[in-house]
């Protein structure tokens, strides 16, 4: 029995630290820019909002894209819990993951900034602009990749988790429950209102995304406590 190793270590702060910025700043778009509420808005509205938001609300943007960029060295950093089997497959699927979020989120502090200023200028064309970009880096690869990869991750990595035995057999489940109900979540987009999404999937990822960083915070939790 010994205690974490250097790298476990890490990767526990990890695992912990940026659930937790995620949450902060999810939390704190809510408050300031009605997140995600807004994103059902006109695009007029969404950009009036974010225009009034000014400097500040765009770093709060870029900081919120960077927790997905931060995920992906905990996403590497976990892949060896997954068991020789898996490690290398659940690495790839994790980096994916984190990869698509951040890039569906950059284009709220970078494109988003210029529409905002355009739109005086041209009010409809920036509106299709707007909604044509959400829609692509927005739902499609920010929301349903995202989704799919992080539910694929979570599933992958609980597997593994099964296998060897690196953190109790309890947790594993509960992982691949929660990976299931993000991978219900990545089909938001289907159903008879296309435009508005399908509203039970909508539910379950916004209540499977809590779990899944719960999950993750105590996963480190975990690392940092039990012996190995």
């Amino acid at each position: 029995m010994t205690t974490a190793s250097p790298g476990d270590t890490l990767l526990a702060i990890g695992l912990i630290a940026v659930p937790l910025a995620f949450t902060a700043f999810y939390a704190a778009l809510a408050a300031t820019f009605h997140y995600p509420a807004v994103l059902r808005e006109p695009a007029g509205e969404v950009l009036a909002r974010f225009r009034a938001g000014g400097t500040r609300l765009v770093l709060l943007w870029w900081a919120f894209a960077m927790t997905a960029v931060a995920f992906i060295p905990v996403a590497v950093g976990a892949a060896h819990l997954a068991g020789p089997d898996l490690a290398a497959l659940t690495l790839v699927i994790g980096v994916l993951a984190g990869l698509v979020q951040a890039l569906g989120l950059l284009r709220w502090p970078f494109l988003v900034p210029q529409l905002a200023r355009d739109r005086e200028r041209s009010p409809e064309a920036v509106d299709a602009i707007f909604d044509a970009t959400n829609r692509y880096l927005g739902v499609a690869i920010g929301e349903h990749l995202g989704y799919l990869l992080t539910g694929g991750w979570t599933i992958l990595l609980s597997a593994g988790l099964l296998a060897t035995g690196a953190l109790p057999g309890w947790f594993a489940i509960v992982g691949i429950v929660i990976g299931a109900a993000l991978l219900i979540g990545c089909f938001e987009f289907v159903g008879p209102a296309e435009r508005d999404g399908w509203a039970f999937a909508g539910a379950v990822v916004a209540v499977a995304y809590t779990a899944w960083s719960l999950w993750l915070i105590l996963g480190g939790v975990l690392l940092l406590v039990l012996p190995h």
